[in-house]
């Protein structure tokens, strides 16, 4: 017997729709790449995506085309994230921190049939226009006065001109829940990336757990700031929550440096905001210095790697800003979990909160995860064991596009199939999970596993380091130990050996870098992500003290 309910498709049109006639006059604002501050509202913003629709059509797209977009957090490109998917064409966010010849490949393998685009990528355009297979237009996200004189792409399209051209009369289409909604590429450290597609059901799922209390708890009284891109991972489902609930969204555009940042912070009245460690550290720098605070933001929302618990500490204790500690992947969408307190952890010592807060938190609904030794079977949840963490859940890849890569999950002994993370990860007896290394991260002394991201987190929290990066070193006889690569702060005074002895009764003894290595900079990834494949590469014959 079935239920009696309406069948309804869960559809990302649904959420602009939803905005419109519930939040019309709700803002969105954004910092333009022409300079300005731009306001909007979410009764604009859908009559745009409907001339977006209209558009679209009028270029000679069909339904599930795929449409590129390389663009910052902006009106534009969220105009761009319901007029390509509500219409029923796939929404293709390009990483422009990848290199050129990535950016051909993955516009290539998508069979891209419109690259958007922000003036600020031009010269990268320029660099792909002429390589590309499939894109038969190229349109500046920009009005006719900001125009290139001579862009040389040619029949390069102007954005407003195309809206201005279009109507806002557009019924936004019916069709299967499971239809294909966006796509977004992987940035792996070797091979091409790998294209991870979501639907319509899935991106709605997600965003319905991400509003949860225990996950970003957002509401219609917040304003929420996501520095996370729009061109990773759909900036954290962000873009969509924030009209489903009612929020105020203001989108920073270029400026992601800390004196941008705080000043939108503070004008706009932002209370919750999003993304990776390495942005906040700008961020805190540049608040520092100036002896600043923050008059409205309550939540910060830190993922992509893993925040040290220095990190979260500064957040509360001198500023007031809670940090929620959350972990995800592009190929989930990316939220699992969320470091949110239980019951039992409201009267606990800060501490003990702290040591919560330290987790990467704890599967939102829609997620189940398990830890697996290395002959596949599940491990206890004690907080000890350590192991392959593997995920399950609606909003999770079952493939990736086009089966690049043949067919990740694993299957259980039901039958059911798991996707490997590639994180190692232990779980407390009260569902905490904390990732402890990535499986290609791990550094393997003596047969015992050593958690470099541990070690990083113990460096982080002296006050001369900026940042810290653990790697393994190869040792004659323990085969591995622990190389530590640190960036120190501005002016700082740091020796090798005071490094060192801060690591006393921190950590077991064996645990303890055999070395530490002074850099000007630690490589990031394309998501701000410390790549430390490259620093194998660069000290893959350093010689240790010790050995």
């Amino acid at each position: 017997m079935n239920g009696q309910m309406m069948q309804l498709p869960l559809l990302i049109s649904s959420l602009i729709v939803h905005a419109e006639r519930h939040h019309p006059e709700q803002q969105v604002v954004s910092r333009r790449v022409e300079g300005d501050i731009h306001r909007s509202t979410y009764k604009a913003v859908a009559a745009r995506s409907r001339r977006v629709a209209n558009v679209l059509g009028s270029l000679g797209v069909k339904f599930g085309d795929r449409v590129a977009t390389l663009a910052w957090n902006g009106y534009r490109h969220m105009e761009l994230y319901f007029g390509v998917s509500g219409s029923g064409a796939v929404l293709h966010t390009v990483n422009p921190r990848l290199h050129p010849d990535q950016i051909v490949y993955i516009a290539d393998h998508a069979e891209d049939q419109v690259m958007f685009f922000d003036l600020t990528f031009l010269p990268l355009i320029q660099a792909v226009a002429g390589r590309t297979k499939t894109v038969k237009h190229w349109v500046a996200m920009t009005d006719r006065a900001h125009m290139p004189a001579d862009p040389k792409v040619p029949g390069l399209l102007c954005y407003e001109d195309l809206l201005d051209a279009a109507s806002d009369t557009y019924g936004w289409p019916e069709f299967d829940e499971n239809t294909a909604s966006s796509l977004c590429y992987t940035s792996g450290t070797t091979g091409n990336p790998k294209g991870v597609l979501y639907s319509h059901r899935s991106t709605v799922l997600h965003t319905m757990a991400a509003a949860l209390p225990d996950c970003l708890g957002v509401g219609a009284a917040e304003t929420i700031l996501p520095v996370v891109p729009m061109f990773h991972v759909n900036s954290w489902g962000i873009v969509y929550l924030a009209p489903m609930t009612g929020a105020k969204l203001v989108l920073p555009g270029a400026g992601l440096d800390g004196k941008s940042l705080y000043e939108l912070f503070e004008g706009e009245g932002v209370t919750i905001s999003a993304g990776v460690p390495t942005v906040w550290q700008g961020l805190l720098a540049y608040v520092d210095a100036n002896k600043l605070k923050f008059s409205t933001m309550r939540k910060s929302a830190i993922g992509g790697s893993a925040c040290p618990p220095a990190m979260i500490r500064k957040f509360l204790d001198e500023y007031g800003v809670r940090v929620i500690h959350a972990w995800g992947m592009t190929e989930m969408s990316p939220i699992g979990t969320a470091a949110a307190f239980k019951a039992q952890h409201v009267s606990q010592s800060a501490e003990q909160k702290l040591g919560v807060m330290a987790t990467q938190g704890r599967a939102v609904y829609g997620v189940d995860m398990k830890i697996v030794g290395e002959d596949g079977a599940e491990l206890p949840w004690d907080g000890q064991a350590s192991g392959d963490l593997l995920v399950r859940g609606p909003w999770i890849i079952d493939s990736y596009f086009k089966n690049e890569g043949g067919h990740p999950l694993v299957k259980d002994a039901a039958g059911h199939g798991w996707f490997p993370t590639g994180d190692v990860a232990k779980v407390t007896p009260e569902g905490y999970m904390v990732i402890t290394d990535r499986s290609k991260d791990v550094i393997k002394s003596g047969g015992e596993w050593i958690g470099s991201i541990d070690l990083e987190n113990i460096a982080m929290a002296h006050p001369a380091v900026a940042m810290a990066a653990c790697i393994a070193a190869p040792h004659p006889k323990w085969d591995e130990r622990p190389l530590l690569v640190v960036v120190k702060k501005p002016g700082a005074e740091l020796t090798r050996e005071q490094l060192l002895t801060f690591y006393e009764g921190k950590i077991a003894k064996w645990w303890t870098p055999d070395d530490v290595v002074f850099v000007d900079a630690i490589p990031l990834g394309a998501t701000g992500k410390m790549q430390k494949n490259k620093l194998r590469e660069q000290f893959r014959g350093h010689r240790l003290p010790t050995a």
